[in-house]
This record gives structure tokens, sequence and C-alpha cells, in this order.
């Protein structure tokens, strides 16, 4: 079957020049004799004009230009009702899917890898009805992503600096977690569930995530002095934390990490939530579940 293509090119995602990568796309995708267009992506989220195109114009690939707010936005869209192949370049801030996904980091390089990578079927969830493709989160990573969303500035400098002054500040939320019919309460820093390895900017937050095992990988940063908490989290980006029986853990370990299909959050002090990096409503409860086999991506 003939590829076509159709690029989404978010205008204000991340830091890199657009006009560039727009000309690099031009060029690349013209060597390969590839029809091919260039479509911005739109606040709204809403692409159902692109279902109709897709259909009419038998458009085998959407690549998205843009972060994982973005590859939300659209995926979510559209995954229920087209048939197509995702490709990724990623320009947001994070970038934790195409990174996941091995995708490489520069526009070109990432632009010649759309013909030479392979689609291969990837796992997404919903956190309640919310769609997620990547990483979503409850608590202090929630609190960095919406300072960091309301800054004038983006990039890595700013998201570091939102951080650090949310570490200082950052006081524990207390959830009730239910896992295999099992319930316990914890007070953590944070809950962060994801679906890849990745934290963003080729940070490694779940070690044994994969994008096709049909699990959520959900690591709990629980109540420790302040004077741990780096040192806690900094283990757990080196894969440090071993698990052994989750009951045993709670107790003992600053860093609970396990994996599971589904998860049932209830969020007693209403933690603030993230979703793929976009801060989002929170709620007083959460079920959250595994969306396997949901789209195709080059990887």
């Amino acid at each position: 079957m003939e590829r076509r293509m159709v690029y989404l090119v978010n205008p204000i995602s991340g830091t890199a020049k657009k006009e560039d990568i727009k000309q690099l796309i031009q060029e690349i995708t013209t060597s390969e004799n590839i029809p091919f267009e260039i479509v911005p992506t739109n606040v709204s989220g809403n692409y159902s004009f692109l279902k109709e195109k897709i259909e009419t114009e038998k458009i085998t690939d959407l690549i998205i230009v843009g972060g994982d707010g973005t590859v939300n936005q659209v995926v979510s869209a559209l995954y229920e009702s087209v048939d197509v192949n995702y490709g990724i370049i990623p320009v947001g801030s994070g970038n934790g899917l195409a990174f996941a996904a091995e995708i490489p980091r520069k526009p070109k390089d990432a632009i010649k890898f759309l013909f030479t990578g392979v689609p291969k079927y990837v796992d997404a969830f919903r956190v309640n009805e919310k769609f997620s493709c990547m990483l979503s989160g409850l608590g202090f990573d929630a609190q960095v992503a919406q300072d960091f969303a309301s800054s004038n500035t983006r990039g890595l400098f700013t998201y570091t600096q939102q951080s650090l002054i949310n570490f200082f500040k950052a006081q524990p939320y207390q959830f009730e977690i239910t896992v295999d019919e099992f319930t316990f309460f914890t007070e953590s820093y944070f809950i962060s569930i994801a679906n890849g390895n990745q934290f963003g900017n080729n940070v490694t937050i779940a070690p044994h995530a994969n994008l096709n095992d049909g699990l959520l990988d959900i690591v709990i940063v629980q109540k420790m002095s302040k004077a741990k908490l780096p040192f806690a989290i900094l283990n757990q980006i080196k894969g440090n934390n071993k698990l052994q029986t989750l009951v045993k853990e709670i107790s003992t370990q600053n860093v609970l990490y396990f994996q599971t299909p589904n998860i049932s959050i209830k969020n007693l002090k209403h933690a603030p939530l993230h979703i793929d990096g976009e801060p989002t409503e929170t709620s007083d409860s959460f079920q959250i579940n595994i969306l396997k086999d949901c789209f195709k991506l080059i990887q």
C-alpha cells in the first residue's frame, strides 16, 4: 500500500524552531517520493476533521510534531475510529513517549527515522475517562507540571527550576490504593502511573516498563525526610529499588515500585493531577486501566 503522510505541527510546543522543521519535512519527505501535507495542530484538541481526511484520502501515517501533550490530544481523538500509523518528531518539553520508543532526539534524524522505523502496537491507559499515552501523576510532579504550564518560558531549565521550587515547599498527600483487591494507605509526595520507562528528558522513572507489556508501572514516593527524598528518587531513576513483596515494602521502603494492569486510588487530600505532562482537573478518586495494543507507533 502506498504511503500517504500528514504532518501535524504544534506551533507552540517546546522550544524548537518550527519553520526549520517544516523545511526539513519538505526536503526529506519529497526525497522519499511520498505524498504528504503539513497541517497545524489546534488548541481545542478537536481533530474530527482528520478522521474524514484519513479515510477519504487514504492517509497511512499521521506524524505529530510536538510533545507528549500534543500526542495525547491527537491519539485520544482518533485511536478508536481510524487505522493509521502514528509517528513523532519530538519537540516538546519532555518527549517521554518518543524517547521510550527510541525515536531520535534531533528533528532531522527523527524525520529520517519515519522511513526506517517499524510501526508496532503500544499500550495506553485511562485515568477515569481521560486518555493517557505515556505518564500521568498525582502530587508533587503534577504541581510542577501546573507551574511549568503557566511559566512564560519552556525547556529543561525551566522544568528543573520549577522542580526545585516545589521541592522545598512539597508536603505529602494521603492516598488509599487498591491493587488486586489489596488495599493500603500511604502518605506520599507523588504517585506516577507510567506506560513507558520515561519521566521525560531521558530520565528513567520506571526501569522495567515496556510500551507493550499490558502493564502499568506504578511508582509511589512515600513520606520521608526531605534530606532523604532526592536520594530515594535518584535510586529509583537508577533502578536500584527491587520489589520483594508489596505488603512488606509499604512500611519499609521510601519508594514503592510495582506493575499492574489496573489500580484504584482514593485521593483523600485532593492532590493535583497531570496527564502526559499537562495539568488536569483532579478528582476524589481514580480508576486507572490499561488499554492494551491501543495504537501503532513508528519505533
